[in-house]
């Protein structure tokens, strides 16, 4: 059974919306914690359309599993994460435009920028991720950006409207795992995942860890965010 990190962004998004105190997102990784999640995960982007600084700075102190911060691979987001030393980072690609993540980090196409990132933020002892699409051309690159796991983007899978395009993907995702083993790297998956679907990726040897946020935020509202933690894991397990 793989972990699983529960990003606790659109828990913010709500709060953004009346621009006011709740709901805090820290307590919503309380409660995911309680819950059983092995991590919490939360992107601060560039514009802050829902984490803030002011957030990540509490869980730092409070999560008591594990903190992932995604960003962008910038100098000031390289600063925050040196300064507030997440337990791991991921590096995402990012658009201002964009209502979620869209696709996978282009490492290839930007190999100066994130293997730059990704050597200053080991040397400070951050344990680095990249998210990139299951393609063989980004697997190879992240392996020579020194990084040490990638987080694999399941939303193809996830949105595929068909059984066909969905064991494709499936079959794909397993092919990109054993690539970025073969080359020293662990694995994550992410991007899509609910409750519907998560099942069989969970089911890929190799995948250490399923990092899933807005299917559960959104189940929370029915049922509590224990419950839909606790849910998760049951899917997943």
């Amino acid at each position: 059974m793989p972990r699983l990190n529960v990003n606790v962004d659109h828990v913010a998004t709500v709060r953004q919306a009346r621009g006011g105190n709740e709901p805090d997102p820290v307590l919503a990784a309380y409660l995911a914690e309680l819950g059983g999640a092995h991590g919490i995960v939360v992107h601060l982007r560039e514009d802050r359309r829902h984490i803030q600084d002011r957030d990540l700075r509490i869980l730092r102190e409070t999560v008591r599993t594990k903190l992932n911060l995604e960003m962008a691979a910038t100098e000031e987001m390289t600063a925050i994460a040196r300064e507030i030393r997440p337990d791991m980072v991921t590096l995402v690609p990012e658009k201002r435009k964009e209502l979620t993540t869209e696709g996978g980090l282009d490492v290839a196409g930007n190999f100066k920028t994130v293997s730059r990132a990704v050597k200053e933020l080991t040397k400070a002892g951050i344990f680095v991720s990249l998210f990139i699409d299951p393609e063989a051309e980004q697997i190879k690159a992240s392996g020579e950006a020194g990084a040490g796991m990638v987080e694999l983007h399941t939303g193809t899978y996830a949105e595929a409207v068909s059984e066909p395009t969905r064991e494709a993907e499936l079959i794909k995702i397993k092919k990109t795992v054993k690539k970025a083993a073969g080359l020293g790297m662990r694995t994550s998956a992410g991007h899509g995942l609910n409750y519907a679907n998560a099942g069989p990726v969970a089911l890929i040897q190799g995948i250490e860890e399923l990092n899933i946020g807005h299917s559960i935020v959104s189940r929370a509202l029915m049922v509590g965010f224990e419950n839909a933690v606790r849910e998760m894991l049951i899917v997943i397990g």
